[in-house]
């Protein structure tokens, strides 16, 4: 059996930050040569940050690229102004991507941000269908499985569905495995990543999460790729999120199954070894965190693959069926 295999932009950050000429041609090109079957490239900044520009010729070479490599392509953007959203549903659909990502960023009580948020995806989801786009509302440090369920509930449009990030959970002290059984019904594309927590005592008197190469980390991944491919989902995105850290959302309570310092909730302890966990970034060079980032994607991306192999999986290659 074949899956879709794609890579996110955020996955090499730092290459985009430090090294010069690479944009997103030369990430298509790498991504391409490490075996993956698309790209996920985020534009989420004024500048659509990993594209480099907002001109359309940009987003004209972007398409073309993908289309003469067969390459899957899926972009990234954050917030759910209406405005906001139908433009950049209009970017993909130039682009010729068939997923737009995006999250909330209302703030207030979950009570308020799930209302203002199903207010603003309602109004610009007419905007979707005529983009033939669809939108994916990620858990994104913000909303529990529960409650993203609930958004989906009760926009209740084809074109609107669930990423499902493997460790996003962690911000709001909610376990991954419950996060993914709330919304597994509207789940279109996933996050697939590992992540670390990180005691107040070891982090500057902060709880957070911080990321570490694919299967270096606590999550429980392959409970939750088991999960997902048994409910038939066949499109995984990939997530180096090595130097990647995020505090716990404030006002958020440790939910039923969680015990901070356990299972997924387990803490690495110091000292840290630069390889795996960075959480100051400036006591490196630029090219050094560049060489760092791209032995921790290389690392975690041969763990990830041979999980799939052990459950008879391979991925697509371009100008090849998933059947």
């Amino acid at each position: 059996m074949k899956i879709d295999l794609s890579i996110h932009s955020f996955s090499l950050w730092h290459h985009f930050a430090h090294i010069p000429g690479f944009g997103a041609i030369a990430f298509g090109e790498l991504a391409r040569d490490l075996g993956f079957s698309g790209i996920n490239l985020s534009l989420n900044d004024t500048n659509f940050r990993h594209l480099g520009g907002t001109e359309d010729w940009r987003i004209d070479q972007l398409s073309l690229w993908c289309q003469d490599r067969d390459m899957r392509l899926e972009l990234d953007t954050s917030g759910t102004d209406p405005a906001h959203l139908a433009r950049l549903l209009r970017v993909a659909a130039r682009a010729g991507a068939s997923h737009l990502r995006t999250y909330t960023r209302h703030g207030g009580t979950p009570a308020q941000m799930m209302a203002q948020t199903v207010a603003d995806l309602a109004a610009v989801m007419p905007e979707a269908a005529a983009a033939g786009v669809t939108l994916v509302l990620e858990n994104h440090e913000d909303f529990t499985g529960p409650e993203l369920a609930q958004i989906l509930r009760a926009v209740d449009h084809p074109r609107l569905r669930i990423l499902y990030d493997y460790g996003n959970a962690q911000m709001v002290l909610e376990d991954p495995e419950a996060a993914l059984a709330a919304v597994l019904p509207f789940v279109e594309s996933v996050h697939v990543k590992d992540h670390v927590m990180v005691s107040p005592e070891d982090s500057g008197g902060r709880l957070q999460v911080a990321g570490v190469p694919m299967g270096e980390g606590f999550l429980p991944i392959e409970r939750l790729t088991q999960a997902l491919l048994t409910a038939g989902l066949r499109r995984f995105c990939f997530e180096n999120v090595w130097a990647y850290s995020a505090p716990i959302r404030p006002g958020r309570a440790p939910l039923e199954g969680v015990v901070l310092g356990t299972g997924s909730f387990a803490f690495l302890r110091p000292p840290f070894d630069p390889a795996r966990i960075i959480l100051d970034q400036s006591l490196h060079s630029g090219p050094e965190l560049a060489r760092l980032e791209r032995q921790a994607l290389e690392r975690g991306l041969d763990w990830f693959k041979a999980l799939l192999d052990q459950r008879g999986l391979l991925v697509r290659k371009p100008g090849q069926s998933t059947d």
